[in-house]
C-alpha cells in the first residue's frame, strides 16, 4: 500500500493512505507520528472526529497523506461492536473528507489507499464498504494462495449484504524470486485464476524494501534507484493506466 501509493504520488497524483490497522505499519513507513497521543482513525470510527482533522502530509512525498493509526485501534473492534452503522462509519467518513476537500478548494484525490488489519473484522469491514475495489498482494508463497481462497469467500460475503460495487480490480505478485521453481508455479497459477487482475510487474524480493519501513521511509525514498522501488514504480504506472 505505502510504495505504490509513494510511486503514485512521485508521478503527481493526489494520494491519501488510511491506515486501518492497530500496529501501524503504513504510519511508521511514511514517516507519520503515530503514537497513543496523536489523533487517529480510531477517533474517526468512534468518536465521528472528522478525516480532515487526523490526516498529515508525508514529510518526504509531494502529493501524499496519510490518516494514522495507533494502537488505540486495537480496541475499536469491540466498541464498534454495539455502534449504529458500524460497518459504513470509515466510508461516512471518506465521503465527507472528499467534499471537505472540495469545500476548500484542495485538488481532488486520485486514488485512496486503506491498509488493513489481516483478519475480517469490524476495522476491515469498514474499509471493504468504504472501497468499490479491493488490491490483493500475493505473496510468492504457497500460504498465500490458501489465504487467498479464504479472502474470496469474506469479499463474496461483503459483495451479497453489504457493498455490491465492491470488486477485486487488482492483484500484485510480491517476493517473487525468479530462480526458484515455487515463486513460478505460485505466479503461474494466480495469473491462471485471475488473468484480468494480475499486473504484469511482479515485485522481487528485496532486502531494501524490508528496510526502508525500519528508517520510516518507503523503498521510493529509501532507495529510488532499487530493483523493488523500479518494480512498485512499474507496477504502479501499469495500474495507473487500467483505470
Amino acid at each position: 500500500a505505502v510504495n505504490l501509493a509513494a510511486a503514485l504520488a512521485l508521478k503527481g497524483m493526489n494520494v491519501l493512505v488510511i491506515d486501518n490497522d492497530p500496529q501501524g505499519n503504513a504510519s511508521t513507513a511514511l514517516g507519520i507520528e503515530h503514537g497513543v497521543e496523536v489523533p487517529s482513525t480510531y477517533d474517526v470510527l468512534i468518536d465521528d472526529k472528522p478525516l480532515a482533522d487526523i490526516v498529515q502530509p508525508c514529510p518526504d512525498i509531494e502529493n501524499l497523506w496519510c490518516a494514522p493509526a495507533n494502537i488505540d485501534l486495537a480496541g475499536a473492534e469491540i466498541e464498534l461492536v454495539s455502534m449504529v452503522a458500524r460497518e459504513t462509519r470509515l466510508k461516512t467518513a471518506v465521503s465527507d473528507y472528499a467534499a471537505a476537500r472540495e469545500a476548500a478548494g484542495l485538488s481532488r484525490l486520485d486514488y485512496i489507499f486503506i491498509d488493513c488489519p489481516p483478519s475480517l473484522g469490524l476495522l476491515t469491514i469498514n474499509a471493504f464498504c468504504a472501497a468499490r475495489e479491493v488490491l490483493i498482494p500475493i505473496q510468492c508463497e504457497y500460504y498465500a494462495l490458501e489465504g487467498l481462497s479464504q479472502l474470496l469467500k469474506n469479499i463474496g460475503m461483503i459483495q451479497k449484504h453489504l457493498n455490491p460495487e465492491l470488486h477485486i480490480s487488482t492483484i500484485l505478485l510480491t517476493m517473487y524470486d525468479g530462480r526458484t521453481n515455487l515463486s513460478s508455479q505460485v505466479a503461474d497459477e494466480v495469473r491462471e485464476h485471475f488473468p484480468e487482475q494480475v499486473l504484469e510487474t511482479a515485485i522481487p524480493r528485496s532486502v531494501r524494501i524490508s528496510e526502508a519501513p525500519s528508517y520510516q521511509q518507503t523503498v521510493m525514498s529509501y532507495d529510488p534507484a532499487s530493483p523493488g522501488a523500479v518494480a512498485y514504480l512499474k507496477a504502479a504506472m501499469e495500474m495507473a493506466k487500467r483505470v
